[in-house]
Order: C-alpha cells, then sequence, then structure tokens
C-alpha cells in the first residue's frame, strides 16, 4: 500500500479532475508474494490506475491481491468502472486505503466487489490515503481545490519590504524544493500585487519538468495585469487564468483574451474584490483539486479569513536577516495556527521548512 499511494503522488499535478491513485497488483506464491504490476491514474485522470495495472498483469491478475490507493470507481463515466474490469480479470483481493467520498462511488465499489465473491479489506494505510488524496477529498465534499500556502519569512518573521527591490529570503535549493511542490500541484495562485511587483513566471523550472507546470491563475479584480508581464507573454505555452470582478474592464479583458490568457468574471464581494470562496468554488468546478498559493502574506491572510488554509509551508531562510518590514503571518493566518498541525520539516542549507496541515 506505501507503494500505491507513493506511485499515486508521482501523478499529483497531472490527473485532475480525477484523484491520482496508485495501484499495486501481488500474487501470492510458494516462495512468498510477487508484485506483478503496477499502475498509476495517467496524466489527464485516464485510464485508472487500476486498470493500468490489470492491462500490465494480463492473466497473472487472476486469483491475485490488488492494492489500491482509494476504492475503486463503480459508475459509468469516460471510462467503465473499474470494479468491473477488476471483476472481470479475475482478482481475488481488494485491499483498499480508503473509501472514495464522490456520491458516485462513497462504498458502491467496495459493494460491487464483494457482490462478485472478492474479498475486500479497507483501512489499510488510512490516514496517509487520505493525506495524499486530500484535493480530491476536499473538491468532492467541499466544493472547491486544496489550498497550500508557501510564505518565505526572514528569521525575524517578514516576507519583504514596502518599499525597494524584492527581499531575496532562501537560497538555490530551497528554491528549487518550491518548484518541486509547484508541479505536485493543478494550479499556482498569486494576487495582481505580487505580478505587479515581481513579474514571476509561476512556472517549474526543474530540468526535464517544464512540462509539468500546472495553471497559472492570477486574481486581478480591475484587470491590472501589464501586457507585457511573463505570465502574459507565455500565455500560450503554459495556460493562464485570470479572475476578475463583473464591472472590469472589457478593453483590457478583449487584450489578455488576445494574448492567449482565459479571463473569467466571478461574483464580486460587495468591496469591488473577487469573492474567495466564490472563486474557489469556480475553480472546484474547472475541476481543480489542488491549489498552490505563492501570493505572500495579503492573499494568504484573506484565504485565512475565509477557513480557505488547509494547508500551511512556512520557509525560513537566513538570507535577509536584519531586513523586512512586512509581517508574512497575517492577524486572520496566526488566529488559524491552532487550527493547523505541524507534520514536518526540512532543513536545506540555512532554510528550514516546516510544514503545516489541518488534521
Amino acid at each position: 500500500m506505501k507503494l500505491a499511494i507513493a506511485l499515486g503522488q508521482r501523478q499529483l499535478g497531472l490527473t485532475w479532475p480525477n484523484p491520482a491513485v496508485g495501484a499495486v497488483l501481488v500474487q501470492h506464491r510458494d516462495d512468498g508474494p510477487v508484485i506483478v504490476a503496477v499502475g498509476a491514474t495517467q496524466a489527464g485522470g485516464r485510464p485508472h490506475a487500476e486498470r493500468v495495472a490489470l492491462a500490465v498483469a494480463g492473466e497473472q491478475a487472476r486469483g491475485g491481491t490488488l492494492y489500491v490507493s482509494l476504492e475503486p470507481c463503480s459508475h459509468h463515466g469516460k471510462s467503465p468502472p473499474c470494479a468491473d474490469a477488476i471483476i472481470e480479470a479475475g482478482v481475488a483481493r481488494v485491499v483498499s486505503a480508503i473509501e472514495d467520498p464522490d456520491e458516485r462511488v462513497a462504498g458502491r465499489g467496495h459493494d460491487l466487489l464483494r457482490q462478485a465473491g472478492i474479498a475486500v479489506d479497507v483501512g489499510c494505510m488510512a490516514r496517509e490515503a487520505l493525506r495524499a488524496h486530500r484535493g480530491h477529498i476536499t473538491r468532492v465534499t467541499r466544493g472547491r481545490p486544496a489550498v497550500t500556502v508557501k510564505l518565505a519569512r526572514t528569521t525575524e518573521g517578514f516576507a519583504g519590504v514596502s518599499q525597494g527591490p524584492r527581499l531575496m529570503i532562501t537560497g538555490e535549493a530551497a528554491n528549487g524544493r518550491v518548484h518541486l511542490m509547484r508541479l505536485h500541484a493543478d494550479g499556482i495562485l498569486v494576487g495582481i500585487e505580487t505580478i505587479l511587483r515581481d513579474d514571476p513566471l509561476l512556472t517549474v523550472r526543474l530540468p526535464g519538468l517544464a512540462a509539468r507546470s500546472p495553471v497559472r491563475i492570477v486574481f486581478d479584480s480591475t484587470l491590472r495585469l501589464p501586457q507585457d508581464a511573463r505570465v502574459v507573454a507565455g500565455a500560450r505555452e503554459h495556460p493562464t487564468w485570470v479572475l476578475t470582478a463583473p464591472d472590469a474592464p472589457f478593453h483590457a479583458e478583449r487584450a489578455l483574451v488576445d494574448a492567449g490568457v482565459d479571463v473569467f468574471r466571478l461574483p464580486g464581494n460587495g468591496a469591488g474584490q473577487i469573492s474567495l470562496p466564490h472563486a474557489l468554488a469556480f475553480l472546484g468546478e474547472r475541476g481543480l483539486t489542488r491549489l498552490f498559493c505563492e501570493g505572500g502574506p495579503t492573499l494568504a491572510d484573506a484565504l485565512a479569513r475565509h477557513d480557505l488554509v488547509d494547508e500551511l509551508v512556512l520557509v525560513t531562510g537566513g538570507s535577509g536577516r536584519g531586513r523586512g518590514d512586512i509581517p508574512a503571518l497575517g492577524p486572520a493566518l496566526q488566529d488559524r495556527m491552532d487550527e493547523l498541525a505541524l507534520v514536518g520539516e526540512e532543513q536545506l542549507g540555512s532554510d528550514l521548512f516546516m510544514f503545516w496541515e489541518k488534521p
């Protein structure tokens, strides 16, 4: 099951709107158990992990045990149910980490297998599977993607300076680690102020992995996004979505659309800004399951105010020591910290990563 979960996690960022599932098919022989096939949900969400593993195994699937990180689907979508494929392959036992909370499945996949005489065990490494499938679970139960907020801060707790050039806080190794987190997200989220201040690319710049760059999403209520911004210049190469308010200027929208940017007008919050709950619900409807927010303290605090932060990555770097005047943690996010649990730490050179999440 550990292998099945890991196989699925490798595909995070590629499979939306479907969950990134892993599957391992085992035959129990006289000399012990043998892995005969593995599978993971493929790019675009199909084929599903179970079908990949069964196709590799062929006749070796008959009488075997299938370990899968999420309950096999039982509904007809763009492909037939995986539960049917498992039954047809003659699998004798299915070990499933967790039940799928999607109302189209929700235990029916397990029921179909049991009705066919297949032994079903549920709950192996359930906690790890729940974390691995947080995006899918959040989308089908709360109608929005799971949100991971990343904030870099100095040892004094500052994220930047209000005047002057951008504060460089972390080193090369830490920046590479952030790019690795980007490729496991469906979308990278920033606000317009981050674009105007830093002009970021918001892509994955690791060797050989540029194609894994997520959708770039910019919250821009008044369409101030400049035509010469790097996210606009690369919009035809990397999908770029701008979410704006209903009364944003139409001439600015036309110019962005002509450059290859997708512009979406969403309900406002009454103060001339986009409603964050509506925005995340819209992104969930579009199929996104995992958002990686790199929009800085202002956007992070706004998300926290609406209880929209599921994971928090705090990176404390030594490069900006003694500088800065913008606190990394705003008041709303500080108030939410009691709801988050510290689940891990990583030291990369002089930079410390701390990973927090809702239980």
